[in-house]
Protein backbone atom coordinates (compact mmCIF):
# COMPACT_ATOMS: atom_id res chain seq x y z
CA UNK A 1 0.00 0.00 0.00
CA UNK A 2 1.37 3.40 -0.98
CA UNK A 3 1.81 5.59 2.07
CA UNK A 4 -0.57 8.54 2.36
CA UNK A 5 0.88 12.02 2.54
CA UNK A 6 1.47 12.88 6.19
CA UNK A 7 -1.00 15.40 7.51
CA UNK A 8 -3.12 15.45 4.35
CA UNK A 9 -5.24 12.31 4.72
CA UNK A 10 -8.69 11.72 6.18
CA UNK A 11 -9.04 8.60 8.31
CA UNK A 12 -12.34 6.73 8.49
CA UNK A 13 -12.04 4.41 11.47
CA UNK A 14 -14.64 1.63 11.63
CA UNK A 15 -15.01 -0.03 15.02
CA UNK A 16 -15.35 -3.77 15.46
CA UNK A 17 -13.67 -6.97 16.60
CA UNK A 18 -11.36 -9.00 14.33
CA UNK A 19 -12.09 -12.59 13.39
CA UNK A 20 -14.90 -14.53 11.73
CA UNK A 21 -16.59 -15.18 15.06
CA UNK A 22 -17.58 -11.51 15.28
CA UNK A 23 -18.04 -10.74 11.60
CA UNK A 24 -21.82 -10.31 11.49
CA UNK A 25 -22.41 -9.13 15.05
CA UNK A 26 -24.01 -5.83 15.99
CA UNK A 27 -20.72 -4.60 17.43
CA UNK A 28 -19.07 -4.98 14.01
CA UNK A 29 -21.34 -2.78 11.96
CA UNK A 30 -18.55 -0.17 11.85
CA UNK A 31 -16.38 -2.72 10.04
CA UNK A 32 -19.18 -3.42 7.59
CA UNK A 33 -19.61 0.25 6.76
CA UNK A 34 -15.93 0.83 5.96
CA UNK A 35 -15.92 -2.42 3.97
CA UNK A 36 -18.84 -1.05 1.93
CA UNK A 37 -16.94 2.21 1.33
CA UNK A 38 -13.87 0.22 0.26
CA UNK A 39 -15.90 -1.89 -2.16
CA UNK A 40 -17.36 1.20 -3.81
CA UNK A 41 -13.84 2.49 -4.48
CA UNK A 42 -12.28 -0.88 -5.38
CA UNK A 43 -9.94 -0.42 -2.41
CA UNK A 44 -8.46 -3.50 -0.74
CA UNK A 45 -7.56 -3.92 2.90
CA UNK A 46 -4.02 -4.90 3.84
CA UNK A 47 -2.70 -5.84 7.27
CA UNK A 48 -0.31 -3.55 9.12
CA UNK A 49 1.14 -5.50 12.03
CA UNK A 50 3.08 -2.46 13.22
CA UNK A 51 -0.12 -0.49 13.76
CA UNK A 52 -2.38 -3.49 14.50
CA UNK A 53 -4.90 -2.54 11.81
CA UNK A 54 -6.21 -3.54 8.43
CA UNK A 55 -6.15 -0.51 6.16
CA UNK A 56 -7.35 0.42 2.68
CA UNK A 57 -6.50 3.57 0.77
CA UNK A 58 -8.16 5.52 -2.03
CA UNK A 59 -8.43 9.13 -3.17
CA UNK A 60 -11.58 11.21 -3.25
CA UNK A 61 -11.59 14.77 -4.49
CA UNK A 62 -7.81 14.64 -4.80
CA UNK A 63 -7.38 13.86 -1.09
CA UNK A 64 -6.12 10.54 0.35
CA UNK A 65 -8.64 8.62 2.45
CA UNK A 66 -7.57 5.82 4.78
CA UNK A 67 -10.16 3.22 5.82
CA UNK A 68 -9.10 1.52 9.03
CA UNK A 69 -10.29 -1.61 10.83
CA UNK A 70 -8.46 -2.02 14.17
CA UNK A 71 -7.27 -5.53 15.00
CA UNK A 72 -6.92 -4.82 18.72
CA UNK A 73 -10.44 -5.83 19.81
CA UNK A 74 -13.03 -3.26 20.71
CA UNK A 75 -11.94 -2.18 24.17
CA UNK A 76 -8.40 -1.44 22.93
CA UNK A 77 -9.40 0.48 19.80
CA UNK A 78 -7.54 3.53 21.06
CA UNK A 79 -4.18 1.80 20.63
CA UNK A 80 -4.81 1.44 16.91
CA UNK A 81 -6.29 4.93 16.62
CA UNK A 82 -3.25 6.42 18.30
CA UNK A 83 -0.84 4.44 16.10
CA UNK A 84 -2.54 5.54 12.86
CA UNK A 85 -2.98 9.19 13.78
CA UNK A 86 0.67 9.45 14.86
CA UNK A 87 2.04 7.54 11.86
CA UNK A 88 0.17 9.72 9.37
CA UNK A 89 0.13 12.94 11.41
CA UNK A 90 -3.66 13.03 11.41
CA UNK A 91 -5.37 16.01 13.01
CA UNK A 92 -8.41 15.29 15.17
CA UNK A 93 -10.53 17.22 12.64
CA UNK A 94 -9.61 14.65 9.98
CA UNK A 95 -10.70 11.59 11.97
CA UNK A 96 -14.14 10.04 11.43
CA UNK A 97 -15.23 7.09 13.59
CA UNK A 98 -18.05 4.76 12.52
CA UNK A 99 -19.54 3.00 15.53
CA UNK A 100 -22.54 0.93 16.62
CA UNK A 101 -25.02 2.60 18.97
CA UNK A 102 -27.46 0.64 21.17
CA UNK A 103 -29.28 3.86 22.09
CA UNK A 104 -30.48 4.24 18.50
CA UNK A 105 -32.97 1.83 16.96
CA UNK A 106 -31.92 -0.17 13.94
CA UNK A 107 -32.58 2.01 10.90
CA UNK A 108 -31.37 5.27 12.43
CA UNK A 109 -28.05 7.10 12.02
CA UNK A 110 -26.60 9.98 13.97
CA UNK A 111 -23.83 12.14 12.51
CA UNK A 112 -22.09 14.50 14.91
CA UNK A 113 -18.78 15.82 16.19
CA UNK A 114 -17.74 15.35 19.80
CA UNK A 115 -19.81 14.20 22.74
CA UNK A 116 -19.38 11.52 25.36
CA UNK A 117 -18.48 7.90 24.72
CA UNK A 118 -22.04 6.92 25.66
CA UNK A 119 -20.74 3.88 27.54
CA UNK A 120 -19.20 2.42 24.38
CA UNK A 121 -15.89 0.75 25.21
CA UNK A 122 -14.38 1.39 21.78
CA UNK A 123 -15.16 5.10 21.88
CA UNK A 124 -13.92 5.32 25.46
CA UNK A 125 -10.62 3.74 24.45
CA UNK A 126 -10.18 6.20 21.57
CA UNK A 127 -10.98 9.21 23.76
CA UNK A 128 -8.45 8.06 26.35
CA UNK A 129 -5.75 7.37 23.74
CA UNK A 130 -6.20 10.64 21.83
CA UNK A 131 -7.03 12.84 24.80
CA UNK A 132 -9.98 14.38 22.98
CA UNK A 133 -13.67 13.83 22.31
CA UNK A 134 -13.71 16.24 19.36
CA UNK A 135 -13.60 13.75 16.52
CA UNK A 136 -16.53 13.20 14.16
CA UNK A 137 -18.71 10.10 14.44
CA UNK A 138 -21.28 8.26 12.40
CA UNK A 139 -23.28 6.39 15.02
CA UNK A 140 -25.19 3.47 13.52
CA UNK A 141 -28.23 2.29 15.45
CA UNK A 142 -28.31 -1.40 16.28
CA UNK A 143 -31.16 -1.31 18.80
CA UNK A 144 -31.11 -2.01 22.51
CA UNK A 145 -31.17 -5.31 24.36
CA UNK A 146 -34.61 -6.71 25.14
CA UNK A 147 -33.45 -8.86 28.05
CA UNK A 148 -31.01 -6.36 29.56
CA UNK A 149 -27.82 -8.28 28.73
CA UNK A 150 -25.93 -5.70 26.71
CA UNK A 151 -22.78 -7.76 26.10
CA UNK A 152 -24.68 -10.70 24.64
CA UNK A 153 -26.74 -8.26 22.58
CA UNK A 154 -23.86 -6.44 20.88
CA UNK A 155 -21.87 -9.64 20.40
CA UNK A 156 -24.91 -11.37 18.93
CA UNK A 157 -25.77 -11.49 15.25
CA UNK A 158 -28.68 -9.75 13.63
CA UNK A 159 -31.78 -11.90 13.29
CA UNK A 160 -32.88 -13.06 9.87
CA UNK A 161 -35.83 -10.61 9.72
CA UNK A 162 -33.44 -7.73 10.46
CA UNK A 163 -30.91 -8.48 7.75
CA UNK A 164 -32.55 -6.68 4.79
CA UNK A 165 -32.76 -3.54 6.93
CA UNK A 166 -29.16 -3.98 8.07
CA UNK A 167 -28.02 -3.99 4.44
CA UNK A 168 -29.88 -0.72 3.82
CA UNK A 169 -28.40 0.79 6.99
CA UNK A 170 -24.85 -0.14 5.98
CA UNK A 171 -25.39 1.40 2.53
CA UNK A 172 -26.85 4.58 4.05
CA UNK A 173 -23.98 4.89 6.52
CA UNK A 174 -21.52 4.54 3.63
CA UNK A 175 -23.46 7.30 1.84
CA UNK A 176 -23.08 9.45 4.96
CA UNK A 177 -19.32 8.85 4.99
CA UNK A 178 -19.15 9.89 1.33
CA UNK A 179 -21.10 13.09 2.00
CA UNK A 180 -18.86 13.97 4.94
CA UNK A 181 -15.79 13.50 2.74
CA UNK A 182 -17.26 15.58 -0.09
CA UNK A 183 -19.30 18.28 1.66
CA UNK A 184 -18.45 18.22 5.34
CA UNK A 185 -20.23 17.32 8.55
CA UNK A 186 -23.06 19.87 8.45
CA UNK A 187 -24.71 18.71 5.20
CA UNK A 188 -24.41 15.08 6.32
CA UNK A 189 -26.07 15.89 9.65
CA UNK A 190 -28.97 17.56 7.82
CA UNK A 191 -29.34 14.69 5.37
CA UNK A 192 -29.04 11.68 7.67
CA UNK A 193 -29.91 12.56 11.26
CA UNK A 194 -33.65 12.59 10.60
CA UNK A 195 -33.65 9.47 8.46
CA UNK A 196 -35.50 6.37 9.62
CA UNK A 197 -34.84 3.47 7.28
CA UNK A 198 -37.15 1.22 9.28
CA UNK A 199 -40.19 3.31 8.36
CA UNK A 200 -41.99 2.52 5.12
CA UNK A 201 -41.43 5.10 2.38
CA UNK A 202 -44.17 7.69 2.04
CA UNK A 203 -46.90 6.81 -0.40
CA UNK A 204 -46.67 8.56 -3.74
CA UNK A 205 -49.43 10.70 -5.23
CA UNK A 206 -52.60 8.80 -6.09
CA UNK A 207 -52.64 7.43 -9.57
CA UNK A 208 -55.39 8.77 -11.85
CA UNK A 209 -58.32 6.47 -12.38
CA UNK A 210 -58.80 5.54 -16.00
CA UNK A 211 -62.38 5.76 -17.21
Amino acid sequence: MRRAVRGEATVVFGLGNPGWRYRRTRHNIGFRVVEEVAQRHAARFARSYRMAVRMARFERGGRPVLLVKPQTYMNRSGLAARAVTVAFDIDIDDLLVVVDDVDLPLGRLRVRRGGSDGGHNGLRSIVEALGSTEFARVRVGVGGSRDGCLTDHVLGKFGRPERPLVRRVVAAAADAVAMILDEGLGPAMNAFNGMDLASPPPAGPPRPVEE
